[in-house]
């Protein structure tokens, strides 16, 4: 779901590849997704439209979604049709800072620059925490788009120091999700570039 987002577009560029993966591509508008293997399925519509996502979600083995807007609404809409139609595997995307997790000079100015923006992420991430699925709720740094998959992950509660990771790397980390469905279940994981710490990106 997203999947015209930038780092949905890696996972699916890294899954297309894959012969044992078959792929839908949920978003609201398809002409962003690109073009990949004819064996792809295209679904467009709006995650808040029940039957829309029902539509996406029916018969899927793993649902990920990579969203932005209004994630909370979205996050319950995906856990009750996930529920209703017995699926259980969720990777969810949110955000670095959402349980005020951030070490540091880098989390006070991590909290000014986007704290208000995390608090539908918050949310979003107490829906499924409280849901009965097998959940993933992923929490990349600040994003580059550099052409490299180095990536280091942190759990819940432990703190989160990294200032960046390349979206490519988060793409690399959910595609080992999708490939090993036990793996990081019932988490909340924390991804970052290795070595790269300070009191804010290099970037900014």
């Amino acid at each position: 779901m997203g999947a015209g987002g930038a780092i949905a577009q890696h996972v699916i560029a890294f899954l297309d590849k894959k012969e044992n993966i078959a792929l839908t591509l949920f978003a609201r508008n398809v002409k962003r997704i690109g073009k990949f293997s004819a064996t792809v399925k295209i679904i467009e519509g709006d995650v808040l439209n029940k039957e829309d996502l029902n539509n996406a979600i029916k018969g899927q083995d793993t649902v990920y979604a990579n969203l932005s807007g209004a994630v909370d609404k979205m996050a319950k809409e995906v856990v009750s049709v996930m529920n209703a139609n017995g699926v259980k595997r969720l990777i969810f995307v949110t955000s670095l800072g959402i349980y005020k997790e951030v070490a540091g000079k880098f989390g006070e100015w991590n909290e000014r620059m986007i704290g208000s923006d995390l608090v539908p992420y918050r949310k979003a991430a107490d829906i499924i925490e409280a849901s009965s699925l097998d959940y993933t709720i992923v929490r990349p740094s600040w994003l580059t788009n550099n052409d490299e998959t180095d990536y280091e992950t942190t759990q819940k509660g432990e703190p989160f120091t990294g200032t960046e990771v390349a979206r490519k790397a988060v793409a690399s980390y959910i595609v080992s999700l999708i490939e090993n469905p036990e793996k990081d279940s019932k988490a909340s994981v924390g991804i970052n570039k290795p070595d790269v710490y300070g009191d804010k990106p290099a970037f900014y």
